[in-house]
């Protein structure tokens, strides 16, 4: 299939269940002057702050700001942080339903920005109760009838204990199930449409490599082994490549000028879910999705692209 803008028109109809790990990216943007009295660090005066969506939450603005229908599920805290949440993804128009867990706080991210530089990041974070994701459980069920496609975000927050379940009701109700995943276990992902590790997090669980053949047959080990689909490992400044049974399909970047990589992989698993539930072939969809990546990271910050911007790039 040839790639024209005419193929986006389709993301129109396309409905999204994305489940993960939620988080609210805040930002504080200031000038850097000199450094300070008490310890040798910067002294930045903050002259701006942002609050964005993020994790599976920039994932779901990600899939709607490319023009489908989007729910999501996860948990957060019953805090300022969480309505904070649920208010930005509102005016993003994703259905959320976010299930509060009075006993932990809301991930949040607070990034200090310094001269168009990252200098500090802060994390608040704790692990959302059993009780609370045995109630998301039961929601998750309902909310797969009226979906096309699933896509499971895994930041290793506790949110997706009960992944194997989710994949397993995918599975048995015939909808893709795509997974973006975390840690050294990968075979909690057992089963699922598709993997996407960076670069990175494939070596972490394959081991290294030295050639595009040894990467390829370590690929090709895995996906067999856990009954995947295909397994897509994203390259960074090396594009990105498909792995599925019998064929190895590349994608060199397409990235302009590379300025801030965070969200790159939500912005890569939103496209891909949209174009696949939009009936757009596996190899298509990654072709898609790294277009979309090549414009995100120009972009400062945990960003999303538009369905209009990567029409303008085909």
């Amino acid at each position: 299939m040839t790639l024209n803008a005419a193929l986006l028109d389709q993301f129109s109809a396309a409905r999204i269940l994305v489940v993960g790990d939620v988080m609210l990216d805040r930002y504080w943007f200031g000038d850097v002057s000199r450094i300070s009295p008490e310890a040798p660090v910067p002294v930045v005066l903050v002259g701006k702050t942002e609050e964005r969506p993020g994790g599976a939450a920039n994932v779901a603005r990600g899939v709607a700001a490319l023009g489908a229908h989007c729910d999501l599920l996860s948990v957060c805290g019953d805090d300022e942080p969480g309505r904070r949440l649920e208010h930005l993804l509102k005016t993003d128009g994703v259905q959320a339903v976010l299930h509060r867990d009075p006993t932990i706080d809301t991930t949040v991210k607070l990034r200090v920005i310094g001269r168009q530089q990252q200098l500090l990041r802060i994390d608040f974070e704790t692990q959302p109760s059993h009780e609370v994701l045995l109630t998301k459980l039961s929601g998750f069920a309902t909310m797969l009838d009226n979906v096309d496609l699933v896509i499971l975000s895994d930041y290793g927050k506790g949110g997706l204990r009960h992944i194997e379940s989710m994949i397993e009701q995918c599975r048995r109700a015939g909808k893709p199930v795509l997974v973006d995943p975390k840690g050294e276990d990968y075979r909690r992902y057992r089963g699922a449409t598709l993997l996407t590790p960076n670069k990175s997090e494939f070596r972490q669980v394959a081991g290294s490599w030295k050639s595009d053949t040894e990467l390829a047959a370590k690929a090709e080990k895995l996906r067999a082994e856990l009954n995947l689909d295909a397994l897509l490992v994203t390259r960074s400044e090396e594009g990105m490549t498909l792995y599925q049974p019998g064929r190895v399909t590349h994608e060199p970047t397409h990235a302009q000028e590379v300025y801030d990589v965070s969200g790159a992989g939500d912005t890569v698993i939103a496209t891909l879910g949209v174009a696949v539930a939009s009936g757009i072939g596996m190899q298509d969809a990654v072709r898609l999705a790294n277009r979309a990546a090549g414009i995100v990271v120009g972009k400062l910050g945990t960003a999303v692209v538009s369905r209009e911007e990567l029409r303008q790039s085909l």
